[in-house]
């Protein structure tokens, strides 16, 4: 526990960076967070408590992925931290010697030169002369921002506000003409979005179409890059790239776009030349790798004084994208380009701070169109828009117009979609029933459970789901006459049948604790024989981006002997396998279980999700959600004690930001 007591904390008031120096060394904040206030008081000897410790809570947040700190909660310093009860008393303690009013708070902050104020009138603003900190904001609802998140903010709002208004002009009959014949006749009363979401991308050089799993965000996509090719007065010259945050995900879009444009070709014949389109696009690939990403730099090899030389950017998994990311990326993208977002709203946002995705998908359920996008969708689709999706004049913002929710899944109608659909509803009674009471093997579920379980799974799976690690190990161990890239592509798939997920690094429930264990595990199996940091069979994902070699954060691979007998990491992206020598590869970590944010743009036969112990105060409604869509035929549930799901469902993750009001602005 710590020594500060009230009267110590009143005694060395006139020094509070002892207090946040304490709490770092405690663990309660982190030492980048006391650093930042160290930094601050060196350029400015005379900042008032209130300031050094706004800045030190400030960094604690970005470090938890908000882009700013939210002052109108700043006298509730409980709900912005949300520390374990025992250490609420030094916090309130603290707050006893700070401004008890926001207004207060607000003085302290504009007194300093250290901070830039932004008024909501622009001619009031100062400026940017390089102040580390910004305050932004309404008086009601003021914001504190570290610099270079509130540019980046101002920068992606700005530029989604000139993409969405942006008009490209579109001949509608034409347009009319090619979506019919690119989807098939509509039979029911159904809305068809993935047809008014083409429709829509027409018109704008941005679009948001957003759904979650089975709702066909790329089969959309795919038709969209047809009707593009079909309508462009000089398809040939159209040029088109493919990206994602990971690398497997980016594989599993161009795998994905390829199959649909297949079938379309095989369908219109030779009123598309779709083959030579499609084969004209090249490689998916991770945005790190598109935009020229550098070791040791921030910076970007394309940027706003060196665009990338493209039409049409389709992007996936865009939740996973964060706001420094998406910033970089809208900079690096020329004028006239279409910029394409898919992504699952609902989904975790991203590692790094912002939701760029969920911000910018706020009112996609509800669709706030106006008049004239009821009236341009059904000029070229047929389709009237529900009044329920129409909006007033007010709600009626250039992005809405340029959004579109898929809502009808064609993968996930079964038990594993309505799961996901009652936890993403915050319906814990209704999950909690579906998952308890499925006597078919798809959905299992084990509270009060050890690791032992989570092991047991591991090496042997469920009677009724059998998928599990040993799959993949056989068939290492029991190398056949194939071809050395057929067995390869063999276990890879294998591999990827069972995933276990977790929520956390640390601790008997966290990634690193159960890779060593499974690890273990299996070897007391008979199925691995670990020798060293690396042997056969170690799966393996990438930590670090590392461009000349072709890997990237977050790709999944597995170390198996190459053709002359030397061990590399072997990834597949889609049916195609790229390998590593395993000498060549200083940032990877072991990967029998992953956190729930690294899998995102994954499937799997089997997915078990293992919720910590004691963990409570880390589950969101978002995490389970994401973990349940990972599961593409069976899922495992495996709860450290007993109410963990119904705990996750009812906390709802919210980031602090800005970027929704100022899209709101324009």
């Amino acid at each position: 526990m710590s020594t500060l007591t009230p009267k110590h904390i009143q005694e060395t008031l006139a020094d509070p960076m002892t207090i946040l120096h304490t709490w770092a060394d405690q663990g309660w904040l982190r030492r980048l967070d006391s650093a930042m206030a160290d930094f601050i008081f060196e350029l400015d000897p005379n900042a008032t408590p209130a300031l050094l410790v706004c800045t030190a809570l400030l960094a604690q947040m970005e470090g938890r992925g908000h882009t700013c700190l939210p002052l109108k909660s700043i006298n509730q310093p409980n709900q912005i931290l949300a520390w374990p009860i025992e250490n609420q008393d030094e916090l309130e303690s603290l707050w006893t010697t700070l401004p008890n009013n926001l207004p207060d708070w607000l003085s302290a902050l504009r007194a300093s030169p250290l901070v830039r104020q932004i008024s909501p009138q622009p001619e009031h603003s100062q400026a940017d002369t390089g102040q580390p900190l910004v305050l932004s904001g309404s008086e009601e609802e003021p914001l504190l921002y570290l610099r270079r998140y509130y540019l980046h903010e101002e920068q992606v709002a700005n530029d989604i506000l000139q993409r969405t208004k942006a008009a490209h002009p579109v001949d509608e009959a034409l347009a009319q003409r090619w979506l019919g014949r690119l989807f098939d006749t509509d039979v029911t009363d159904e809305v068809n979005w993935q047809k008014i979401a083409c429709a829509v991308a027409l018109r704008a050089s941005l679009t948001v179409i957003t759904g979650g799993p089975g709702t066909g965000k790329t089969y959309t996509a795919a038709r969209l890059l047809a009707l593009l090719f079909a309508i462009d007065k000089n398809p040939e010259r159209l040029r088109v790239a493919l990206a994602a945050p990971t690398g497997k995900a980016a594989a599993r879009l161009r795998q994905s776009i390829d199959s649909s444009l297949q079938e379309l070709d095989l369908r219109l014949g030779d009123e598309l030349n779709l083959d030579s389109f499609t084969r004209r696009m090249g490689a998916a690939r991770t945005l790190h790798s598109l935009l020229g990403a550098r070791p040791d730099t921030r910076m970007m090899r394309f940027n706003a004084s060196h665009p990338l030389d493209i039409d049409i950017l389709i992007v996936d998994e865009a939740s996973m994208i964060h706001l420094e990311m998406m910033s970089a990326l809208l900079q690096a993208m020329p004028a006239g380009a279409k910029v394409i977002l898919l992504g699952d709203k609902d989904q975790l946002a991203s590692v790094e701070a912002g939701a760029v995705l969920g911000d910018l998908c706020r009112s996609a359920t509800f669709g706030n169109y106006n008049l004239e996008t009821k009236r341009y969708i059904a000029s070229l689709t047929d389709i009237t828009l529900p009044a329920e999706f129409m909006a007033d004049s007010s709600a009626s913002t250039p992005l809405a117009q340029q959004t579109v929710m898929l809502r009808r899944s064609r993968r996930f109608g079964g038990l594993i979609g309505q799961l996901a659909m009652a936890v993403n509803e915050g319906d814990g009674e209704l999950a909690q029933r579906l998952i308890s009471g499925d006597t078919s093997g798809i959905l299992h579920t084990t509270s009060h459970a050890t690791v032992n379980t989570v092991l047991n799974l591991a090496v042997h799976g469920r009677s009724d789901a059998t998928a599990c690690y040993a799959d993949y190990l056989r068939l290492i161990n029991a190398k056949s006459a194939d071809q050395h890239d057929d067995w390869v592509k063999r276990v890879l798939v294998a591999f990827d049948r069972f995933r276990i997920l977790c929520a956390v690094h640390e601790g008997d429930w966290g990634t690193q604790n159960l890779n060593t264990t499974v690890q273990q595990a299996l070897a007391a199996a008979g199925l691995l024989k670990p020798k060293g940091e690396w042997f056969s069979g170690r799966p393996v994902m990438v930590t670090r981006n590392d461009a000349e070699l072709g890997v990237f954060n977050g790709d999944v691979g597995v170390t198996l002997p190459g053709q002359l007998g030397a061990l590399r990491v072997y990834f597949l992206d889609g049916d195609k396998l790229r390998s590593v020598g395993v000498s060549r590869l200083a940032h990877v970590e072991t990967a029998f279980a992953m956190t729930v944010h690294k899998c995102q743009g994954s499937e799997f036969f089997h997915t078990a999700l293992v919720l910590p112990q004691g963990g409570a105060r880390l589950l969101t409604r978002e995490l389970v959600y994401t973990g349940i869509t990972r599961a593409r035929e069976h899922f495992t549930l495996i709860e450290g004690q007993s109410g963990l799901l119904h705990q996750a469902i009812e906390h709802q993750s919210e980031r602090a930001s800005g970027l929704e009001r100022l899209l709101g602005d324009g």
